[in-house]
């Protein structure tokens, strides 16, 4: 018999003060030491306003993604849970500090304690919800009584410019007018840094809510299409990629490779579209209707997909009225894997569930088009 799988506990760590669109240029740097003429467009369409960096102003690092995600996870102990009895840590992320060892490895070396079960999950954005999905298969099969799952990013050092001047510098030599590419400055104003986590359990809270996990599922569509967002490579006309391994080291840098790039007119094509028709399928299967949503927790990278989201939503017959919506984008920022448990700790100790209400959460990922989707009742 399959068991039951709550979340019981949420918290969440942003590391450094909140920082505010004029103030970013001063922690990521100036790229020719020259303003971007890409931040503002990005800003105006993303809707972001603060956002939490690893970084100071001096280019100096306060933690690794480590350690953003082990500060997240002691946030979830208290008198009735602590490090030694936890039995299994899940952590997604899109890029980790180092290739090995993997990121949970280092989380558990960061929250020490004693031996246990750990699982890494690759990818971008969806990495978080299959974290999650790991803990609650552990926990509903009984391999273990908790688990604790992690959603973190430490990106920003990669956007400092100190990253992009080489390839600036090349391009000098080539042309009166060096620009990169906007690919590889889109990103730079859309990404900051956190960590949230999650504790699951075979059993709800005695007092207070739990959230009963009744389902997650999750898919990919990268046999259909190409790579939209992607690390450590570069895309070829063909769409293919052509890996780092694969360039003389010094091409690594003056060629851009390790930037993270993304493909925005492959982005704006196919994320909501694929996305809500998908979702419009696991209704059906999972037998839900829409009607019966509280919140929808969308994990949007801006603002301005929100309403192409909405729209696809409609198209598909899902609709859900902007009211039920909930997302803190514009207060602590896109943070890839780590938004959604953003969210859902935002709204767990928000004062407003009530036992019975559903919770739909949505998490897209573009890197090569992927989607998380969970049902959770307030119990």
């Amino acid at each position: 018999m399959q068991g039951k799988a709550y979340i019981t506990r949420l918290s969440k760590f942003l590391p450094n003060a909140p920082i505010g669109n004029d103030e970013m240029e001063d922690y990521l740097g100036k790229v020719g030491n020259e303003p971007s003429k890409a931040r503002r467009i990005v800003l105006r369409s993303n809707g972001i306003t603060n956002r939490h960096y690893v970084l100071d102003k001096s280019g100096k690092i306060s933690h690794t993604n480590a350690q953003l995600a082990a500060s997240a996870i002691s946030g979830l102990y208290n008198d009735d849970f602590s490090v030694s009895d936890l039995e299994l840590i899940s952590c997604g992320t899109s890029l980790t500090d180092h290739i090995l060892p993997s990121l949970a490895s280092a989380v558990h070396g960061e929250i020490g304690e004693r031996p246990m079960e750990i699982f890494s999950q690759a990818g971008a954005c969806c990495s978080g919800m299959h974290a999650l999905k790991l803990a609650y298969l552990s926990v509903i099969s009984g391999n273990t009584q908790n688990a604790v799952s992690t959603g973190s990013e430490m990106i920003s050092p990669m956007f400092h410019s100190t990253h992009y001047e080489p390839e600036y510098e090349k391009l000098k030599e080539l042309e009166e007018r060096p620009i990169i590419a906007f690919e590889k400055e889109f990103l730079r104003w859309m990404l900051s840094d956190g960590a949230g986590a999650a504790l699951i359990q075979n059993r709800p809270n005695s007092k207070g809510i739990s959230l009963h996990i009744d389902w997650i599922e999750t898919i990919s569509f990268a046999n259909e299409l190409e790579t939209c967002m992607y690390s450590a490579a570069t895309k070829l006309n063909d769409g293919s990629l052509k890996g780092w391994k694969e360039f003389d080291p010094h091409n690594l840098i003056e060629r851009g490779v390790m930037a993270i790039k993304q493909d925005v007119r492959l982005l704006d094509k196919n994320i909501a579209p694929i996305g809500a028709k998908e979702l419009a399928r696991v209704l059906k299967k999972r037998k839900f209707d829409i009607a019966d949503v509280d919140y929808l927790l969308p994990h949007i990278s801006s603002e301005f997909f929100r309403k192409k989201v909405a729209d696809a939503l409609e198209q598909n017959g899902i609709g859900v009225p902007q009211e039920k919506w909930f997302t803190n984008l514009t207060k602590v920022g896109n943070v890839g894997a780590a938004s959604i448990y953003l969210m859902l700790e935002e709204l767990f100790h928000s004062g407003q569930l009530q036992k019975g209400q559903k919770i739909l959460c949505l998490v897209p990922e573009s890197a090569r088009f992927s989607y998380a989707f969970a049902l959770l009742t307030v119990c």
